[in-house]
């Protein structure tokens, strides 16, 4: 799969299945998240907001966290907290992989 080096707010509420006005309360909320803007005003994302965002979105949707909690985490131990939603996203692939793999047999 080939990756884009920018990707629209459309874009990004697809990938999270949330609707844009929470990206943009999110980028005001969470400094880590720093989209570019074209000419227009429109915000482009980066590869590297993506990753931040499903950060964001693991702590505060999948593990409950309040969006000050979330900072929190972010704010004390940043690298760890990004390590262990890297650990979670490997074992949900892996859990997907083995459920085709099941079907399969």
């Amino acid at each position: 799969m080939i990756e884009k080096l920018y990707y629209t707010i459309g874009e990004v509420s697809k990938m999270f299945d949330v609707n844009t006005s929470l990206i943009r309360f999110w980028e005001k909320e969470f400094d880590i998240i720093k989209p570019k803007k074209n000419k227009k005003g429109n915000r482009l994302f980066t590869q590297t907001d993506i990753d931040n965002f499903y950060v964001i979105f693991h702590l505060v949707k999948e593990r409950g966290y309040t969006l000050e909690g979330a900072k929190t985490k972010l704010a004390k131990n940043k690298d760890d907290t990004v390590k262990n939603v890297e650990i979670v996203k490997s074992l949900k692939s892996m859990k997907e992989f083995l459920l085709d793999l099941k079907e399969q047999l």
